[in-house]
């Protein structure tokens, strides 16, 4: 059995550049990555800058109806401008926070309130191999590249087992 890691995001330009270094080590270190886009987005039609990090894409509807079917994710991340405009990830996001069990991570600018106590700041130092394979996947996003940070800041909630956030370390 391989953990789970079940991503949220808005496009492919958004996950690239906020966590693919993150989703690249995660998914070298044999996790299950998968990125779930929700019905809406304009910006799912090339996942090839996913593909070049390892991860596997899947439609949010679709997740959300084998969600009876389909394992648990050990761990969970969303961009935090999903939980102000899509109810169904807020209300997953804020139940894996409250039944712990999950890792939730989140990246992005705007932070609900209500969530200052349950995540705080951590930031995850990338493999040389994350940033060499982050900057192919932005490329392919066309995305610009001035320089791959070494780093990739998030806010996080580990409400269970340590060794599932090991990789994370305190900002």
């Amino acid at each position: 059995m391989r953990y789970r890691l079940d991503v949220v995001a808005s496009s492919v330009a958004d996950v690239v550049q906020f966590a693919g270094g993150w989703l690249f080590d995660r998914a070298m270190a044999g996790w299950d990555v998968t990125v779930l886009f929700p019905d809406d987005s304009a910006d799912q039609t090339d996942n090839r800058p996913l593909q070049i990090l390892g991860v596997q894409t899947l439609d949010l509807e679709d997740a959300l109806a084998s969600v009876d079917t389909r394992p648990r994710p050990q761990a969970l991340a969303a961009s935090a401008d999903l939980l102000g405009c899509d109810s169904r990830v807020r209300r997953g996001v804020l139940r894996a926070l409250d039944h712990g069990g999950t890792e939730v991570t989140l990246w992005g600018q705007t932070w609900p309130a209500e969530l200052d106590d349950s995540v705080g700041q951590v930031q995850h130092r990338l493999s040389m191999a994350a940033r060499t394979f982050k900057a192919q996947a932005m490329a392919a996003a066309a995305l610009p590249q001035a320089s791959i940070a070494s780093t990739e800041v998030f806010r996080s909630g580990l409400m269970a087992c340590p060794s599932v956030a090991a990789d994370l370390v305190p900002a």
